[in-house]
């Protein structure tokens, strides 16, 4: 990626915005926390569908960015499980994924996907997608945590 893109954007764009990363692959998962931890925001990492749902109602992300092709619980499962619970049904999910299609795309809308980045990404693009939803995310922060947010 294009460092010069980064000095350029404000490094603390999102201060505190709580983003939940969802990715099988370790080095989208660190770039994008770099990326993202440079603008403020306060980073959690899932391996998996499987491991985001164990990690999200302690987290509480304002937003969730989450990989389609995962082994064991895949991106438009896990988006699914997460905007059926009440907790986190207002919460942005933000799927990534290498296809470009329109089914692709079309899917992740019907699973409640609020946007939809094709890899590989620019920090713009990532931070473009963050801004949509950062001021919607940051309302879902301050619901009471009271609600249920077990997925088992």
């Amino acid at each position: 990626m294009d460092n010069s893109n980064e000095r350029s954007s404000d490094p603390l764009a999102f201060p505190g915005l709580k983003v939940l990363i969802v990715d099988d692959s370790k080095t989208i998962r660190r770039t994008a926390d770099s990326l993202l931890s440079k603008a403020g925001c306060v980073i959690e990492s899932a391996v998996d569908g499987f491991d985001a749902l164990a990690k999200i109602g302690d987290f509480s992300p304002d937003i969730v960015i989450i990989d389609i092709l995962m082994p064991r619980l895949d991106g438009y499962q896990t988006t699914a499980i997460i905007k059926h619970n009440a907790r986190f049904s207002e919460t942005p999910v933000i799927l990534l994924s290498s296809k470009d299609s329109i089914f692709d795309k079309a899917r992740g809308n019907i699973v409640g996907a609020s946007d939809y980045l094709t890899k590989p990404f620019t920090s713009e693009e990532l931070f473009g997608a963050i801004g949509r939803f950062a001021s919607s995310g940051a309302k879902a922060d301050q619901q009471a945590p009271s609600e249920s947010s077990d997925f088992a």
